[in-house]
């Protein structure tokens, strides 16, 4: 649906305006570099998340189809979601919205209580901020802006679950060359090659991080992020790059747990995508707010002549 991204709706959901301000203020900070320009979703809502999804899911299609409702009363038809959760959830509203009559039902009789208009599936494209720079901007582009690159430093980029899966709910995905795939993603390892990173081989891409027993089951999501941060350092990562706020939180958190509780020691550091591409793009290291991340690779960054 979406032609020219230079002008997106964003919507930034819940966790960038907490613990992922980092990737909230790295993603807008690339986004000007580039001459791109996000406009936040008015008044807003939570897409659901977790905990809605679990109680009521066709109440979580609702308040994910609201915010595609207020965008599209912008004069959007393209919402740029960030996080993995919100973009999975405002794609699985869309799906919903277009195959599941009681979902629609709910839609409808939600938000004429709200006094707002139900959004009609197939009005609003909702793309990741990979797809975004990807498709707004293209790596070729994108190397002609670097200004500093990334050269020498070994990434391994992580995608986590939610990226890729279910893969219904994506169906712009696996459409052949140019088209993103769900089975072995690459639009990260693409832009970020095109900063001149060296992209490691990384088989667990889109293994997951366990974020959803963070609470319930600590021990499960610690041993989780283990591997990651093992098997990345075993393919010569020196930076893992995460595409969403959930996962990032938890790589970092679960690495220091893991070094405390079970004493397992990884050096690997956990940078956004965008982060590093802000800096290749000739931002500071504090501009792209790598000092709020919990893991500091500094470091790595001077050792590369970043930051």
């Amino acid at each position: 649906m979406a032609g020219d991204l230079k002008k997106v709706a964003y919507y930034p959901g819940c966790v960038l305006e907490g613990t992922g301000h980092a990737y909230n203020r790295s993603t807008k900070e690339v986004g000007k570099v580039l001459g791109l320009d996000l406009v936040e979703v008015k008044n807003w809502n939570c897409c659901g998340a977790m905990e809605v999804k679990n109680t009521d899911p066709k109440l979580q299609t609702y308040l994910s189809a609201r915010n595609l409702s207020i965008a599209q009363g912008m004069g959007f038809d393209t919402v740029m979601a960030p996080c993995n959760g919100c973009y999975h959830n405002l794609k699985k509203a869309e799906y919903d919205l277009k195959n599941d009559p009681a979902s629609v039902e709910m839609n409808e009789r939600v938000s004429t209580k709200a006094g707002h208009p139900a959004y009609r599936a197939g009005k609003v494209e909702t793309i990741h901020a990979i797809d975004w720079l990807k498709r707004a901007v293209g790596e070729e582009e994108l190397a002609r802006r670097v200004t500093n690159s990334l050269k020498g430093l070994k990434v391994a980029n992580y995608y986590g679950c939610m990226y890729t899966r279910p893969r219904h709910i994506f169906p712009e995905k696996d459409k052949g060359p140019g088209s993103e795939s769900t089975l072995r993603p690459h639009f990260m390892d693409d832009l970020l090659a095109a900063a001149g990173a060296e992209n490691v081989e990384y088989p667990l891409k889109t293994a997951c991080c366990g974020g959803a027993h963070a609470l319930s089951d600590c021990d499960t999501s610690t041993t989780l992020v283990l591997n990651l941060l093992e098997t990345a350092e075993a393919c010569g990562a020196e930076v893992i790059a995460t595409n969403c706020p959930t996962c990032h939180t938890g790589l970092e958190m679960h690495q220091v747990r893991a070094d405390k509780v079970l004493g397992r020691k990884t050096r690997v550091r956990i940078l956004y995508f965008t982060q590093l591409i802000g800096m290749a793009l000739g931002l500071s290291a504090r501009k792209v707010g790598v000092p709020e991340n919990m893991s500091d690779p500094s470091d790595v960054l001077q050792a590369k002549g970043l930051g």
